[in-house]
C-alpha cells in the first residue's frame, strides 16, 4: 500500500487478531509478519511488541512450535473491533489471507519425503490428496540424495501431471 491507514498500535493489534481469525490453522511468526506488514504504517518493532502483548493478554496463544491461534477471547474481541479498521486495509487483508489459506491447502495436499535407506540409496515419498481423501502414495527408490531431491521438487511443482500420466499409463487400452 501506498499510504499509511495503519496509526497506533491499537491499530495494529485489530489487524493482528484480524488475521488470526481467518487463517485456517495455526500461524508462525513468518507468516503473521507478512500479513500484518501490509501497511506502510507498522514497522517490525511496533508488530513484534503487539503480537507479544496480544499473547500477554490471551488473545492468541503460542505453541512450543512457534505457531499463534486466535482463542476465545481473542475471536470475541476482533469480531467487535474489526469495523475499525479501515475497509480497504479489510480487503487487502482478505485477499492476502486467502492467499495464505489455498498456499496451506495446497502444502497439505501435496507432500514428498526422502528416507534414505541402508544400502545407500533413498526412498522418494509421494503423497498426493484432494479436499476428500488420498489419491496417490507413490514410493520410488533413488540412487543418489541429488536425485531423490529432484524427483520430490518436480513431484512438488505439479502433482496434477504425474497423477494424470500415471493414470494415463495403467489404463492405456493398446
Amino acid at each position: 500500500m501506498d499510504a499509511s491507514f495503519i496509526h497506533d498500535k491499537l491499530e495494529i493489534k485489530f489487524l493482528i487478531l484480524y488475521i488470526a481469525a481467518r487463517v485456517s490453522e495455526p500461524i508462525p511468526i513468518e507468516g503473521m509478519q507478512e500479513l500484518t506488514l501490509c501497511d506502510s504504517g507498522i514497522d517490525y518493532f511496533s508488530f513484534s511488541e503487539c503480537l507479544s502483548d496480544l499473547v500477554h493478554t490471551e488473545h492468541l496463544t503460542l505453541s512450543d512450535g512457534g505457531l499463534y491461534a486466535i482463542t476465545p477471547k481473542g475471536l470475541r474481541n476482533s469480531e467487535i473491533c474489526e469495523s475499525s479498521l479501515p475497509l480497504s486495509v479489510r480487503l487487502l487483508t482478505d485477499r492476502n489471507v486467502a492467499a495464505y489459506n489455498q498456499m496451506l491447502l495446497r502444502k497439505a495436499q501435496v507432500r514428498s519425503r526422502i528416507v534414505p535407506r541402508e544400502n545407500g540409496t533413498y526412498t522418494v515419498e509421494l503423497r498426493f490428496s484432494d479436499d476428500v481423501d488420498q489419491l496417490m502414495h507413490l514410493e520410488l527408490m533413488a540412487a543418489t540424495e541429488d536425485m531423490a531431491k529432484d524427483l520430490a521438487d518436480r513431484f512438488q511443482q505439479n502433482p496434477e501431471q504425474v497423477y494424470t500420466k500415471l493414470m494415463g499409463a495403467l489404463f492405456d487400452a493398446e
